[in-house]
């Protein structure tokens, strides 16, 4: 009798941890970039060499045994351990050389970023970036990234860097709407149009003070994006706060108001504890944080820039 642990392999694992994650052989499949029968074969054998089954197929989904339990645990431990060694040996580079995979939000990558990362590329050859645009955070300790560049109060406690400037917000309204900024009745800015940023962004405090404040039928737009919330405000469609180092790099926008510090944010550089000491990680690190160091009053709305700040920054000598 053949033993059956003898005809499994770590892609095996891989699989049912996969099936396991979303309850579905045609979702694995798309997990693991193979066909739908592949998986479907795979698994029957997989079931065959144990001798056991590891799923119940019900109508709401593939829902594991208690042996499937026990591969999957047994699985996760493996790639935890993977994930692990690679952290290390990636730490062990002599010179920073190689990818490195940045993951941020559209907002700051077109407003802030983009120009710093020509500059690190100039300037640092050897490591290449691969931007990954993403709101929701990536688990980097799965190395879905190196390196996550974030605007937060609360960074994930497994995650270590630096913060290195305070995202200042205001309101702000279209230029032709408002001729003398100075002179506006802020209790009067109530019966305007207001645009918002949309429920999966409610939890910033900005997005809460409208709700609270504003009535329902002033708040005829919402967007899921603070780029599209500045193009919208830039349109007419109302007024609304933004980050002011956004807001102030749109000649077609005024500040209705001073920066409110409540409605404020930090910038933060952050990575794994196992890749901080990773030669391309560290030189990207430093390397951003002094470049942001240089735009700090502008993204903390010390000063108002008039002209695009992407523009200015693209002036690279």
């Amino acid at each position: 009798m053949v033993e059956p642990f003898k005809n499994l392999a770590w892609d095996d694992f891989r699989l049912i941890k996969a099936i396991a994650d979303v309850r579905s052989l045609p979702a694995a499949a798309a997990l693991l970039g193979v066909n739908h029968s592949t998986v479907f074969r795979r698994l029957g054998q997989i079931e065959e060499a144990l001798g056991a089954k590891l799923f119940e197929r019900h109508r709401s989904g593939y829902t594991l045994t208690t042996v499937g339990e026990e591969m999957v645990a047994l699985a996760q431990r493996v790639d935890e351990d993977i994930t692990a060694f690679t952290h290390r040996i990636a730490g062990r580079e002599i010179a920073p050389a190689g990818e490195l995979r940045v993951t941020t939000n559209d907002s700051l990558l077109i407003h802030l970023l983009t120009p710093l990362f020509v500059r690190f590329r100039k300037t640092c050859r050897d490591v290449c970036l691969d931007v990954v645009l993403a709101n929701q955070e990536l688990n980097l300790s799965k190395r879905d990234a190196d390196v996550a560049i974030r605007a937060t109060d609360h960074p994930p406690e497994n995650l270590v860097g630096r913060r290195v400037a305070t995202i200042a917000w205001a309101l702000y309204g279209r230029a032709d709407d408002f001729p003398d900024p100075q002179a506006i009745d802020w209790e009067s800015l109530y019966d305007r149009d207001w645009v918002s940023l949309g429920d999966n962004l409610a939890a910033l405090k900005a997005v809460k003070f409208v709700h609270e404040h504003v009535a329902p039928e002033r708040i005829g737009y919402k967007v899921n994006t603070v780029l599209g919330l500045a193009k919208a405000v830039e349109q007419g469609l109302g007024i609304s706060h933004l980050p002011c180092f956004i807001g102030d790099a749109r000649p077609g926008l005024v500040r209705l108001g001073p920066p409110n510090p409540e409605f404020s944010a930090g910038l933060w550089l952050l990575t794994h504890p196992d890749m901080r000491h990773s030669p391309r990680v560290r030189v990207f690190l430093d390397f951003i944080a002094e470049e942001v160091a240089k735009q700090r009053k502008h993204i903390e709305g010390q000063v108002q820039q008039r002209r695009p700040m992407s523009e200015e920054a693209y002036q690279i000598p």
